[in-house]
């Protein structure tokens, strides 16, 4: 799984297929999600303020995002079990992800892991329908990732 990138001429290039646990242990898989738009929020850490923040902002958009058929997932380096509480404490309804072994492994597919420190960038990839990436939103570590940003890549997708 590397990311391999063959943009077209519009910029877009396939998104690398993974299959990971969300925060319950099930399988959530990227390719079975195809003929609806994706929203891969990677994230370095449960429970801190940055992410929780940012995660917090994104929940409160889910059913706007929703209503353009964006399915959300976040993934972090965490565990499962360390998801489902997070999840639970912050009360968030879309799928956490856990990149938590082989470590990293989907984060670097999608060139969003620092080696350095063992965990995801701020990195975020919009995945249209056909499983093509056409947006990404980054930011540097302690910054979060402006909502606005993201509200542009839906608006883009969405538009005819």
């Amino acid at each position: 799984m590397e990311l391999t990138p063959s943009p077209a001429a519009d910029g877009r290039y396939p998104a690398p297929d993974f299959e990971l646990p969300n925060q319950f242990g099930e399988p959530v898989r990227l390719s079975a999600l195809q003929g609806q738009p994706v929203l891969v929020v990677f994230f370095p850490f449960a429970f801190s303020g940055v992410c929780s923040g940012e995660l917090d902002e994104l929940e409160t958009v889910r059913e706007e995002f929703g209503r353009d058929g964006i399915r959300m997932l976040a993934v972090s380096c965490d565990s499962k079990y360390a998801l489902r509480a997070y999840s639970q404490a912050r009360g968030y309804s879309f799928d956490l992800l856990a990149d938590f072994w082989p470590h990293g492994r989907v984060a670097s597919a999608y060139e969003a892991f620092d080696v350095e420190l063992g965990r995801p960038l701020r990195a975020s990839f919009l995945i249209d329908e056909q499983g093509l990436v056409r947006s990404v939103v980054r930011s540097g570590a302690g910054t979060p990732r402006p909502l606005q940003a993201y509200r542009d890549a839906v608006r883009e997708l969405t538009s005819p």
